[in-house]
């Protein structure tokens, strides 16, 4: 069964596995760079969002970005009308004249927000993102008076930032030392431990946590092997080199699922039940766009030994090179 865990102060009671949907927004490219996980089918996207719905998955995770809003519209339609799901979306990224192009002025935030509900079909979206904006953005100070006004007028309950993947710690302190906001999405699984501190600090002030990239774009599946090769169409096509593949596999054989084999855990599902060991995490938002997918990160989780908790936190030294190779890349 599903468990669920309040999102920081909010009045959010969020499943522990949410559903991750920029996958479903398939195949979209900017200037000719993917933005997406390569061609998806949107009856299977579909009745993907209804399995999660089944096994009690109730937290919802998209952007505007994602295929462009066709992540947002499926989802608007998948879930038109059922108000015991909780949608997140995010803002601040845009195509114009095929160029990613970062905005976060207050009148693009409240233009955006108001297309979002559209595709999402609803009148409130229950928490919204600042996606991945930087200090300087927040130090502006629009993207929060919009934020702010948002609320107030009753289109978002809730709001946040979706923090840098490598260097976490700027613009969270920024709004912890304010005390702005309500939660934070961040990168935080067995191979990228970098936003540990950031995410033990703003659980303790009463932030909501997102923990995205759990299985760090399918590395800690057990599926990958050093001749794995991506679409064109596949963001992952320029993020994994060989040699990070390489590397990464090496020390997963070595160091990580005898991990599992000893837990009793699939590789999934040892990746998933080291992020719930920790409990500032409010909910983890793998990547999801098929019926298998949904149950195989939904079923088999369990509470890690402390030892092994203690022994793949350690691990976080040996990832290093690895996460400064993979920064490289992008």
């Amino acid at each position: 069964m599903m468990n669920y865990r309040q999102f920081g102060k909010t009045d959010l009671q969020v499943s522990e596995i949410g559903f991750g949907a920029w996958a479903i927004g398939g195949a979209a490219s900017v200037g000719g760079l993917p933005i997406g996980w390569g061609e998806t089918d949107d009856e299977t996207s579909v009745k993907a969002i209804k399995a999660a719905l089944d096994a009690g998955i109730n937290f919802f995770d998209t952007a505007d970005f994602y295929g462009l809003g066709h992540s947002e519209e499926l989802l608007g339609h998948a879930l038109k009308g059922n108000s015991n799901c909780l949608l997140a979306t995010k803002v601040g990224q845009r195509n114009i004249n095929e160029k990613i192009v970062i905005d976060y002025s207050k009148d693009y935030i409240l233009a955006a927000c108001e297309q979002s509900l559209q595709r999402l079909q609803r009148e409130t979206i229950d928490y919204y993102q600042l996606h991945v904006a930087r200090l300087q953005h927040l130090q502006n100070g629009e993207c929060i008076d919009a934020m702010e006004q948002l609320k107030r007028e009753g289109k978002i309950r809730y709001w946040g930032l979706s923090l840098n993947t490598f260097y976490p710690e700027p613009e969270a302190g920024f709004l912890l030392e304010q005390g702005l906001g309500d939660g934070f999405q961040l990168v935080f699984n067995i191979i990228n431990q970098r936003a540990l501190r950031v995410m033990e600090k703003a659980a303790s002030k009463g932030y909501g946590i997102i923990a995205r990239m759990p299985l760090q774009f399918g590395l800690l599946t057990g599926k990958f092997s050093a001749a794995s090769q991506f679409e064109k169409s596949d963001h992952r096509s320029f993020r994994f080199s060989p040699e990070i593949l390489e590397k990464s596999l090496q020390l997963l054989e070595e160091k990580v699922w005898p991990v599992g084999k000893n837990e009793g855990l699939s590789e999934t599902s040892l990746a998933l039940s080291y992020i719930l060991s920790f409990p500032e995490v409010s909910t983890i938002i793998p990547g999801i766009r098929t019926p298998a997918q949904v149950q195989g990160n939904t079923e088999g989780l369990k509470a890690l030994s402390e030892e092994n908790k203690a022994f793949l936190r350690s691990l976080a030294t040996e990832w290093e090179p690895i996460l400064q190779l993979m920064e490289q890349r992008g």
